[in-house]
């Protein structure tokens, strides 16, 4: 496993999200945690292969690794052991760090001991998210120092040094990056890894118990705290100035991947331009800022998403009296949408420095249109059979909130069963709120880690005030969308080891709902009569629909040996209905020219599901052939 090499000056070719667990493996962790989130998914998954791979080679893993049940939970976790004296990492989607932002808050009042570093992986342009909010603006909000890397190397390095910075400023810090950083692929060079310290020492400290007096103490601390840290900020090796062509009035600020594009732009332009990349880009620089702005009559602010630093860039220019002219989001220059490309960066920089642009007539565009691919259910999961019996068991105007995971999915044509979503954990607490305002029956659907992440408080709310609701728990036995992760319902953790496994039905009841229908979905009539059960009782039912995930369902009968059937459609039987394609929706299925109905055998999983909805009985399983 050459991530974990003892070979300094080495180059690896290695994903953003890899190159942080390399750093933080550098710096010497100690402890990291995380709540499963694309696009920081990798960072936490190297941690635990590798936990899992010395296991296997009867070797000592360095540090602790947990899969926590959500974003505040790994919070804690990874703070307590930093105030333990050990180095600690936890790592998170941009909107987990809403769920953790309760601890965050307050955590920086109170500071760490040993370095924490806490990854906010951002989103533009909602690749896999719900929204692409800008987390900077939690560096603001929290007085958290922050750094932005540009490349892999770059994160590799934040990590590791910010330990350092963490430790020297008794804070934690944030290290933001997005999805483009996370899943690009660059040389990083190796340095010597630190020996971990293993365990601490809980040392009893007054200020750390933060009621209102100790927090009234602690914020004028954290105050100097920042203080200092714009000094740091003045000095850091991430923030520098560099010159491109030849000197002028024209500065450019920019941070985090903009800066990959604008350098590229403005080689392609040949533009004469100072520019100011901020790594740590929070606090500010404060003498480097003051110097751009001092020497440049014209200001380019290129960052994606929202005006982080062009509005501090224009209140620190009205400060200092400077006319400095800034260009921006404010001049429409550039958008507070969606991530950017160097054609977007050279587009809007061509324009402010009328320059002609290279990138115009490209010799390789297309008037062509790509047809769309949208994401789909597998062939075989287990999910598309929930929803085809909870959808066969509805009266028309069932309203279907839905959640946070591979079902989502299910909100695609042809099964339609999302109505509503807000965030992890929403589908039953909307679902109570549904059923105080309307008479509409309603199924609400979740999966199993999302119960465990925060579907367990709205589960409660709805067993104390007797909602009507049927909250449906799809448990697939994985944290699916994410890469397979495991959680509190399985019975391995995120180092390979035994854990004790959460039953969900049983947490369901100790909440205090009576009726609980426990089903497997690859039963169909039996899942749709359940569903039908718990519609007509009047309160809150939940359905537990229990199917492992059908990769790791077949990846496990490989293993083992075991072939997996491939079904066919006998053509003679066959009356073309098409509920299997119209109604059930599996992709396996297609249409030849002449409308005959068929099944792809690369990909159908061999689940069966077909057999159960033909009505024809058409389908079979298909013959081996010696």
């Amino acid at each position: 496993m050459e991530i974990i090499d003892e070979k300094p000056g080495k180059t690896l070719m290695l994903l953003g999200n890899e190159a942080i667990t390399r750093g933080a493996l550098e710096a010497g962790v100690d402890v990291a945690t995380t709540y499963p989130g694309t696009p920081s998914s990798e960072i936490a998954d190297t941690f635990s292969y590798i936990a899992k791979y010395l296991k296997k080679e009867k070797r000592k893993t360095p540090y602790y690794f947990e899969y926590s049940a959500n974003e505040k939970v790994s919070l804690e976790v990874a703070g307590a052991a930093s105030f333990c004296g050990l180095r600690s990492l936890t790592c998170m989607k941009h909107v987990g760090l809403n769920v953790a932002s309760d601890v965050f808050m307050t955590y920086l009042y109170v500071g760490c001991k040993g370095g924490h570093v806490i990854i906010s992986a951002d989103d533009p342009s909602c690749h896999s998210s719900q929204n692409e909010q800008d987390n900077r603006y939690f560096a603001l909000f929290g007085s958290a120092p922050m750094l932005e890397p540009t490349t892999p190397e770059e994160a590799k390095e934040m990590t590791r040094l910010g330990f350092d910075l963490s430790e020297e400023l008794k804070l934690p810090i944030l290290l933001r990056t997005t999805t483009r950083l996370n899943h690009a692929r660059g040389p990083v060079t190796l340095k010597k890894t630190k020996k971990s310290k293993g365990k601490g020492f809980f040392e009893k400290d007054p200020n750390l118990v933060t009621v209102p007096s100790v927090a009234r103490k602690q914020h004028p601390i954290l105050l100097q705290k920042m203080e200092k840290a714009a000094k740091l900020s003045d000095e850091s090796p991430f923030n520098e100035i560099i010159q491109m062509g030849k000197k002028s009035k024209i500065g450019i600020i920019t941070s985090g991947v903009s800066f990959n594009y604008v350098k590229e732009a403005a080689e392609d332009l040949a533009l004469d331009v100072t520019i100011l990349k901020l790594g740590m880009s929070h606090p500010l620089p404060p003498k480097m800022c003051k110097k751009m702005i001092e020497s440049c009559d014209e200001l380019v602010i290129v960052e994606e998403l929202e005006p982080f630093l062009e509005n501090q860039f224009k209140t620190l220019a009205f400060d200092m009296g400077s006319s400095v002219k800034v260009y921006g989001k404010s001049t429409g220059h550039f958008s507070r949408l969606f991530e950017y490309d160097p054609d977007i960066v050279t587009k809007s920089l061509s324009k402010i420095f009328k320059k002609k642009n290279p990138l115009t007539k490209n010799p390789y565009s297309s008037d062509l249109s790509l047809p769309s691919r949208p994401p789909a259910l597998c062939p075989g999961c287990p999910h598309r059979a929930t929803y085809y019996a909870a959808k066969n068991a509805s009266p028309k105007d069932t309203i279907y909130p839905t959640d946070i995971g591979c079902y989502t999915l299910g909100k695609e044509p042809p099964l339609y069963m999302a109505d509503l979503l807000l965030c992890m954990g929403s589908n039953a607490g909307t679902a109570c709120g549904l059923a105080a305002a309307t008479d509409q029956k309603i199924i609400s659907f979740m999966g199993d880690s999302t119960f465990f992440h925060s579907g367990i408080p709205p589960v409660v709310n709805a067993a104390h005030h007797n909602h009507d609701v049927v909250i449906t728990v799809l448990d697939n036995r994985t944290t699916a969308m994410t890469g397979h992760q495991p959680h509190p319902g399985t019975d391995t953790d995120g180092m390979g080891n035994n854990a004790k496994r959460v039953i969900i039905e049983d947490v369901v009841k100790g909440c205090g709902i009576d009726n609980v229908e426990v089903v497997n979905p690859d039963l169909i009539k039996k899942t749709t009569e359940a569903f039908k059960r718990a519609l007509d009782f009047k309160g809150p039912s939940v359905v537990v629909s229990k199917s492992p995930c059908i990769l790791l369902e077949n990846r496990d009968k490989r293993k083992q040996g075991k072939k997996i059937p491939v079904f066919i459609v006998n053509q003679e039987k066959c009356t073309k209905c098409g509920i299997c394609i119209n109604a059930f929706g599996c992709p396996a299925f297609y249409y030849e020219e002449d409308k005959s109905v068929h099944i792809d055998p690369q990909q159908c999983n061999g689940c069966g599901h077909c057999v159960q909805v033909c009505p024809s009985k058409a389908i079979k399983v298909k013959k081996e052939e010696s």
